[in-house]
């Protein structure tokens, strides 16, 4: 079983922003929609860019580099990209947000 860790507070985040956090050593982007918060992995499967830099539009995040659109719900991609981003679950306790990697 993954091991959750504390990466932010639910104040850090409003309802439709984005920030960079790490697990270990791995880049997440964390992302609050209409107050759940979701979580991903930050490298795009098609060319290895950051996400979290590109624009939020609704439940997906645009990779700057080439567009490919990442459901942060679920992971799905869109071409260019042919692969899905891992997900990290997301649990709040107190006011603390802890992901941990989905299995």
């Amino acid at each position: 079983m993954a091991r959750f860790i504390k990466v932010a507070k639910i104040t850090d985040l409003k309802p439709g922003e984005k920030m960079r956090v790490k697990y270990e050593e791995e880049p997440v982007g964390l992302f609050n929609l209409e107050g759940k918060f979701y979580a991903i992995s930050d490298v795009c499967t098609h060319d290895g860019g950051p996400l979290v830099d590109g624009e939020l539009e609704g439940e997906y995040i645009i990779c700057p580099r080439h567009g490919a659109r990442f459901n942060v719900k679920t992971g799905e991609e869109t071409l260019p990209a042919y692969t899905p981003v891992p997900l990290y679950e997301v649990k709040i306790i107190d006011e603390d947000i802890w992901i941990a990697p989905k299995e």
